[in-house]
């Protein structure tokens, strides 16, 4: 009898618990609504392979402190994969700013003839309730021959006011900002110079066709005496 009260002692303590715990929060990046390419006047782009950081590949949202340490929100957390929406925003805001429609997120490529990559790395990017957002990143952009074009390391930081909510608005700028300095890298480019194709051999002369055949030098002699 006394072993049941203790059980459902603890059954009370542990849904007072639940009871008083808040609801989780559930958030999304900010694209900022880019228009649509009028026409498709860039480059056609595969964006990718994007990597993002291992610390980032979580549920909720992660923390920074001020002793630099991290952690995870208990009420903020991610609606979906962070991957998959890191890479959507940029993908969108990359065909808004270079105005095109041929752009392809890697790996999907199938049927896809692009003449510039983007390969991407986020190795940071956090906020936390005293700390400012901050992105670190670094790209590499090939041509459609793979040759390396360009690269850049990118570190960008935006305040909030310490809100989840306001640290996403925060974080979501930094990616907006990290994809007009993508596309105006782009945008800088010299064009390409396409590789050049392998010269073309003089066709060899048919026999019978009657062209003299070219006369051969004339043998010079060692000098010495000439016999008869």
């Amino acid at each position: 009898m006394t072993v049941l009260r203790y059980s459902l002692w603890l059954l009370l303590l542990a849904l007072h618990g639940c009871a008083l715990q808040p609801p989780a929060q559930f958030y999304q990046l900010q694209d900022g609504a880019p228009p649509l390419p009028a026409a498709d006047q860039g480059p056609a782009l595969l964006l990718g392979p994007l990597q993002l950081a291992d610390y980032l590949q979580r549920e909720n949202l992660v923390q920074r402190q001020a002793d630099d340490s991290l952690s995870l929100s208990q009420e903020a957390r991610w609606a979906g994969s962070l991957q998959d929406d890191v890479g959507q925003l940029l993908l969108r805001q990359l065909a808004s700013r270079l105005q095109t429609s041929r752009i392809a997120l890697y790996p999907d490529r199938v049927g896809f003839d692009n003449q510039l990559q983007a390969v991407l790395s986020i190795s940071r990017l956090d906020s936390g309730a005293s700390q400012p957002a901050r992105l670190q990143a670094q790209w590499r952009l090939l041509d459609g021959q793979g040759q390396l074009r360009g690269s850049r390391l990118l570190s960008l930081q935006a305040e909030h006011d310490g809100t989840p909510r306001d640290q996403v608005r925060a974080q979501s700028e930094l990616l907006q900002q990290l994809a007009a300095e993508l596309a105006a890298a782009i945008r800088a480019l010299p064009p390409s110079t396409p590789p050049p194709r392998p010269g073309k051999r003089a066709p060899a002369a048919k026999a019978g066709s009657g062209s003299a055949p070219a006369p051969l030098p004339p043998v010079l002699q060692a000098p010495g005496r000439i016999s008869f």
